[in-house]
Formats: C-alpha cells, structure tokens, sequence
C-alpha cells in the first residue's frame, strides 16, 4: 500500500491592486520628441503557476477615460472619436495566450490586445513576476513591469496630420509600458 503526500497548490490568484499600478504610452509628436500619456484605474488578475511559470495566465483591463498627458485638450482629443473614442470603447483589454520564460526573473508573454474594438497580438517584455512579499497589512504581493511598441494603426487610430515641413503630427510607434502590482486573492 502506497501513502500519497498531498502536494502545495501552486497555482494562486493575485489581483491588480489599481492604486499601485500604471499604464504609460509614448509617441513622437511632430517626428521630434516623445509625448507621454499614462492610464490608472487598472484591473485583472494573474493566476501564477509557481512551478510551471508558462502555465500561468495574465487578464487586464485599463479604462480609456483615466488618459492623462498633462494637457487637458489632448487628453479630449484622445478620448475622442478621432482616437480611443473612449465613450463607444470605454477600456483597452489584454489576455494572454502564451508565457514564454527566457531567464529567470524575464519572461515573454503574448496575448491578445484590444483597442478601439480591434483585437491583435501582441508581445510584451515582462521583468518578473518578483518574488512574493507580504505588505505592512499582512497582504501578499508580487509586481512586475511589461513593455511592447504597437503600430497604433493596426487599432483603429488612425487620425494625423501633415506638418508643413513635411512629416506628421503624431507618429504610428507607441510603446507602452506597465508597472503592476498584484495582491494574493
């Protein structure tokens, strides 16, 4: 007769804690400098298989109307029609579909990116998960940063305009970077 041992689970539920987590975008604004953007308010989750890093699954949801540049009437213009549309697609959504471990501590992760109504894949680079910490309160924690660059076309975002001297107002390239942390559901 043979005696089973039960193992740890090892797959566990953290979700984004919204008050320490961001989203930033940058774009070149009249093909010479960069224009900063960034969202709050995010939510998701991440089920973390800590045996199996690539068996784990990663959803977040970052609400379009937070955008703030620091100029009030880009920020309408963002939230307008003529881009996010923000009032008809209210949220730019992420679930991934693949986790890829390069090293340890960086990962790969792909997954499907909707904004503005359109899906596509995309990767980002992700530090992390770190290792899990408990907080003054007693709550469990883990963080991580994530970047990929989109073409913003292949969304829907389309709008522009031609500058004088030729060139554009707003470049296609927008990289986008996510600082999240996590608490253990």
């Amino acid at each position: 007769m043979s005696t089973s041992t039960a193992t740890p689970a090892t797959v566990t539920t953290w979700n984004i804690d919204p008050a320490h987590s961001a989203a930033e975008f940058k774009v070149k604004h009249m093909m010479i400098s960069n224009v900063k953007g960034k969202f709050s308010g995010l939510t998701g989750a991440l089920t973390l298989d800590e045996a199996n890093l690539a068996a784990s699954v990663v959803e977040a949801s970052i609400p379009l109307a937070t955008v703030t540049t620091g100029d009030e009437q880009r920020d309408g213009h963002l939230k307008s029609a003529e881009f996010f549309h923000a009032e008809q697609h209210p949220e730019m959504k992420f679930k991934s579909t693949s986790i890829e471990v390069k090293h340890p501590g960086e990962l790969t992760v792909t997954g499907d990116l909707t904004i503005h109504g359109v899906t596509k894949p995309v990767t980002f680079d992700v530090e992390g998960p770190t290792p899990p910490a408990k907080d003054p309160w007693g709550n469990m924690r883990v963080g991580l940063s994530a970047t990929t660059k989109i073409n913003r076309k292949d969304f829907g975002l389309t709008w522009n305009a031609a500058l004088e001297t030729g060139g554009v107002l707003v470049g296609e390239d927008v990289t986008i970077t996510l600082d999240v942390q996590f608490i253990k559901a």
